[in-house]
């Protein structure tokens, strides 16, 4: 086993190697609006500190934005009401719509050479997570799961992750966020501060992608669930702290949003973006050929089977997971905007969140799950 061990993580290592001289060739200026965008919010962060959460238009005195408009000849660089992924407010502000946190990781790598060390540190801490995996695991058949589910976390930090700058990082926090859930279950007495940690990081992954706030759902309903028929302060405090976790994570972008649009609730994204949800067939389409099908499988999977065989802490990460990819595929599924990487991080969260369950779960009830089924099985043949 120490063999397949070593094997399985070299292989993490090689592609973790391959993945950073490919980003080490990546060019910041690819012409994609996306990208320009987060990169002045990066600008407004290293130009006034903190108070570049403002992202009025007006405040592109230096023509950083403007330089870049004309890079990628954008004909209306001229005029911020024309400028890509910038919206007007009621207030008569033209502000960007993307929230704060992908660009203050920007900020703190230099101009010029920002996103390759955002990239690199973010699968630095996935690869880290996947060789904490292969070596937590005790038997072959776990640590080939382990091994092959790690090397594609590391692979998919490169494709589908270089779609978007928001991608990386949420799928840094989605792996470490998995891994405390996993803990978190396998405890007998479950930690208020360690469910209070978890809601912090989903909380901050909302500062990258507003979207993400939908990964917190299936905690929310695990922790809430209960409360109706339970009244133990126990259950109460535990769903308290995830709250208070995730309130407190997403403060900057609400902040923002209060800078930016009047308000903490306003959106500052345009009509195009908030739209009301409808099947399309085309949608659903798009994601039944793409590499996201393959993740929603894998995650619907090894869930759905947990959930009928699993027992114990692994079954309830399973009911976490389960309640969390319901309310997500549901939402992105009824989005009549596709990208090849919409679900990819409520898919990642689950597997991560599974497959460390599996590989925390104490070894007696490692053991004796497969002798209670048995008798189960058992108990149910026709006499």
């Amino acid at each position: 086993m120490k063999i397949a061990k070593l094997a399985f993580g070299l292989i993490c290592l090689a592609i973790l190697a391959s993945n950073i001289v490919a980003m080490s060739r990546w060019s910041e200026a690819r012409g994609v609006y996306d990208d320009i965008c987060y990169l002045r919010q990066a600008h407004l962060f290293q130009r006034f500190g903190a108070d570049g959460l403002n992202t009025d238009a007006v405040r592109d005195d230096d023509r950083y934005f403007e330089g870049k408009m004309k890079e990628i000849d954008f004909a209306e660089w001229k005029d911020p009401v024309r400028w890509p992924c910038h919206n007007p407010m009621p207030s008569g502000k033209v502000v960007m719509q993307y929230p704060p946190g992908t660009g203050f990781l920007l900020a703190l790598f230099p101009q010029g050479h920002q996103v390759v060390p955002l990239y690199v540190a973010a699968s630095l801490i996935v690869c880290g997570l996947a060789l904490l995996g292969i070596a937590m695991a005790r038997t072959l058949p776990s640590i080939l799961g382990a091994g092959l589910f790690g090397a594609l976390a590391v692979y998919l930090m490169i494709n589908p992750a270089k779609a978007s700058y928001s991608v990386a990082p949420t799928m840094a926090l989605c792996a470490v966020a998995g891994f405390l859930t996993a803990l978190w279950l396998a405890r007998d007495k479950r930690s208020t501060l360690l469910i209070a940690l978890i809601g912090l990081l989903l909380g901050a992954s909302v500062n990258f992608r507003l979207p993400n706030a939908l990964l917190a759902a299936g905690y929310f309903l695990f922790l809430g669930i209960p409360l109706v028929w339970s009244r133990k302060p126990s259950t109460f405090l535990q769903g308290l702290g995830f709250g208070a976790g995730v309130l407190v994570g997403m403060a900057p972008t609400l902040i923002a949003q209060a800078i930016n649009a009047g308000s903490p609730l306003a959106t500052t994204y345009g009509s195009a973006d908030v739209v009301a949800p409808g099947f399309d067939f085309a949608v659903l389409g798009h994601y039944l050929r793409d590499m996201q099908f393959v993740l929603i499988v894998l995650a619907i999977g090894p869930t759905a089977w947990l959930l009928r065989v699993g027992e114990g802490s692994v079954r309830q990460v399973a009911l976490v997971a389960a309640g969390n990819l319901l309310v997500n595929l549901v939402f992105f599924l009824s989005h009549p905007i596709f990208t090849p990487y919409y679900v990819v991080p409520i898919a990642m969260l689950s597997l991560w969140s599974v497959s460390f369950a599996l590989l925390i779960q104490p070894e007696e009830a490692r053991q004796a799950a497969p002798l209670r089924r048995a008798q189960a099985n058992l108990g149910v043949l026709p006499r």
